[in-house]
């Protein structure tokens, strides 16, 4: 579980240093900050808290370009992968 949330955490740190822009190193950081989070916690996120996730990187891939656009889809892909493996409640 965790080496997935870990893995899109590292694209998003990536994607954040490469961002122009301050709203969207914003909007990444507060969701690699999530993630780091749910790395390190006893709690899992849920299908709710991971398409609310999932829809503010969507949001951010459209604002980003280059290699910020990348990583975050990269992240996307990883985080869409993990949340397969989630039971629905």
């Amino acid at each position: 579980m965790t080496e997935h949330l870990q893995q899109a955490r590292d694209d998003l740190e990536k994607a954040a240093e490469s961002a122009d822009s301050d709203d969207v190193r914003g909007d990444i950081r507060e969701t690699t900050d999530a993630f780091a989070d749910y790395v390190m916690g006893d709690t899992a996120p849920d299908h709710a808290i991971l398409d609310a996730r999932l829809n503010t990187l969507r949001q951010v891939r459209e604002r980003a370009d280059g290699t910020t656009a990348d990583k975050v889809e990269s992240a996307i892909e990883t985080v869409e992968d993990y949340r397969e493996t989630v039971e629905q409640a």
